[in-house]
C-alpha cells in the first residue's frame, strides 16, 4: 500500500505581505468607529470627572484606539518591504508618518485614562473647579490629537502609500486614486478645523473625509483577498540597463 505525501507549497513573500497589509488596514477601518462613541462621555460632559464610579466605556474606548494605532503601525512594517522597491523615500515616509500617528494616537489616549483616573481617584472632592478645568485641560489635548494624528498625518501616509500604488500599479488604480484625492481633501479639512472653519467630528469634515475612508478599506479589502498584481516590467521602480555601445567594445 503506497502512502501519497502532499507538498505544502510554501506562500509568496509578496502575498504574505499584501494578507497582512490587508489585514490590518482593515483592521484600522473597524477599529477607529466606535471608539468616538465611548468615549462621548469624556470629550462632551465637562462634570464627567466629578461622577462617581468607573465608566468602562472609557477603557474599551481606549483599548480600541490602542490596537487603531497598532494596526496602524502593523501597515507600514508589513508594506515596506514591498514599497521600498518603487519608492524608497515614500516608503519610508510613509513608515514615519505612519508611526507618528500611532504616537499622537496614544497620547490622545494617554489624555483620556488621565481623566478616568481623576474620577476614580478624587470622587467628592471639594474643589471641583480644579477638577473640571483639568479634565478639560486634557479633553482639549485629546481633541487636538484626534486632529494632528488621524487628521493631518493620515493625509501624509495615505499620499505617500497613494502614489506609490499608482505608479507601481499593484494594485487597480482607480483604489490608489481615492487616496490622491482623499489624501489632500483630508488635509483640508483638517487645516479647516484647526483655523475654526468647522468641527472635526460635522458635516462638512465627515464628506470630505469618506474619500480617504473608502481608499483604506478598499486597499485593504483588495490586499486581503487579492494581493498585489505583477507590475509592468517598465514600472518607475525598474531600473533601465542601457544597451551596449560601439564604445563598449572597442
Amino acid at each position: 500500500m503506497t502512502t501519497t505525501r502532499t507538498t505544502k507549497i510554501p506562500m509568496d513573500p509578496a502575498r504574505k505581505a499584501a494578507l497582512a497589509a490587508g489585514l490590518f488596514y482593515i483592521g484600522t477601518f473597524v477599529f477607529s468607529i466606535p471608539a468616538l462613541g465611548l468615549y462621548d462621555g469624556v470629550v462632551n460632559n465637562p462634570n464627567f470627572v466629578l461622577g462617581a464610579g468607573g465608566d468602562q466605556g472609557v477603557l474599551w474606548g481606549a483599548l480600541i484606539e490602542i490596537l487603531t494605532a497598532l494596526t496602524g503601525i502593523g501597515t507600514a512594517v508589513a508594506l515596506y518591504p514591498v514599497i521600498k522597491r518603487h519608492g524608497p523615500g515614500r516608503a519610508v515616509g510613509f513608515v514615519a508618518s505612519r508611526t507618528l500617528e500611532a504616537a499622537t494616537i496614544f497620547t490622545g489616549v494617554l489624555a483620556v485614562l488621565a481623566i478616568y483616573t481623576l474620577r476614580q481617584d478624587f470622587t467628592g472632592a471639594t474643589d471641583t473647579a480644579a477638577l473640571t478645568t483639568t479634565a478639560s485641560g486634557l479633553v482639549a489635548v485629546k481633541d487636538w490629537s484626534f486632529l494632528l494624528g488621524p487628521g493631518i498625518m493620515a493625509s501624509v501616509n495615505a499620499l505617500c502609500f497613494a502614489t506609490i500604488m499608482y505608479q507601481s500599479r499593484l494594485v487597480p488604480r482607480w483604489i490608489p486614486t481615492l487616496g490622491l484625492i482623499g489624501g489632500p481633501l483630508l488635509f483640508a479639512s483638517s487645516i479647516a478645523t484647526l483655523f475654526g472653519a468647522w468641527d472635526q467630528v460635522s458635516s462638512p469634515a465627515l464628506l470630505m473625509a469618506l474619500p480617504i475612508a473608502t481608499w483604506e478599506f478598499s486597499v485593504g479589502v483588495y490586499m486581503t483577498f487579492k494581493g498585489f498584481r505583477t507590475p509592468p516590467a517598465t514600472d518607475a521602480g525598474a531600473t533601465v540597463v542601457p544597451a551596449p555601445t560601439a564604445l563598449a567594445h572597442a
